[in-house]
């Protein structure tokens, strides 16, 4: 499936969220169901999808998840979670449909700490000449 064909579902396809993975999945069945040979994903589906900065999305996205479950675990609704991150409502509401292109990485872990989480970060040689970004979730 092309960027052409993937355009064509609302958009979906170019929200950066959780739900992207569900996307790749349903990818990758309506791919088998065509007759077409699926293959096994990289583990960071903005990758397989060629996008631009594929490492920094996956990590925005595994930060989107985490405050989404953050604000779940509270019991927080949008207004009171838009209050404690410092960040206005409409923000928080693009952010849980997939819209968080306009937040920074320091932003998102700024939510985090705001939500009452701890977040660590670990500097270690890189196995390759080129490190990667990965984010470990507990």
């Amino acid at each position: 499936m092309d960027r052409e064909q993937l355009q064509g579902f609302n958009g979906a396809a170019w929200r950066y969220s959780a739900g992207l993975a569900c996307w790749r999945s349903l990818r990758l069945q309506k791919r088998a169901i065509e007759g077409v040979e699926a293959q096994r994903g990289s583990g960071n589906v903005f990758a397989d999808l060629g996008l631009p900065d594929a490492e920094r999305l996956k990590i925005k996205t595994g930060l989107v998840v985490e405050i989404r479950k953050a604000m779940r675990a509270l019991g927080l609704t949008q207004q009171e979670a838009a209050k404690r991150m410092g960040i206005p409502q409409p923000k928080v509401s693009g952010m849980m449909r997939g819209d968080f292109t306009n937040l920074s990485e320091r932003k998102l872990m700024d939510c985090l700490n705001r939500l009452g989480y701890d977040i660590e970060i670990k500097v270690r040689p890189a196995a390759e000449p080129i490190g990667h970004l990965t984010i470990a979730l507990t």
